[in-house]
């Protein structure tokens, strides 16, 4: 289960990372955590397709892919109270980091532990 919401989080790190790219300038802090985001995914894979069939790993992860993008996009639209922005894009922008150290030491654990 835990392999599942370390996908999930993949892809919403990556359509977040596309949605920066496109509306900020790339910075050199935020190309490392990129990267490590990228060595991340081989490791999630490489587990999920070891202890897992096929089928089932590609299939949660177009759904995941999907699900990922509509609350982004969702987002990007505005969740409001009271003309007030509850959540804006600007602060899934400041956790960006933060995201991709829990997706790089989770995935490392899932692996080597």
């Amino acid at each position: 289960m835990f392999y599942f919401i370390l996908l999930y989080v993949l892809f919403f790190y990556f359509k977040l990372a596309r949605v920066h790219k496109k509306e900020e300038v790339l910075i050199p802090t935020v190309f490392i955590s990129h990267v490590g985001v990228a060595i991340s995914a081989m490791l999630l894979y490489q587990y999920g397709l070891m202890h897992y069939s096929a089928l089932l790993v590609l299939g949660m992860s177009f759904l995941f892919f999907i699900v990922a993008a509509l609350n982004v996009t969702a987002v990007q639209l505005g969740i409001f109270k009271d003309g007030i922005p509850l959540l804006g894009i600007n602060r899934l922008y400041f956790f960006m980091p933060f995201i991709a150290l829990f997706l790089l030491v989770s995935s490392a654990y899932l692996k080597f532990f």
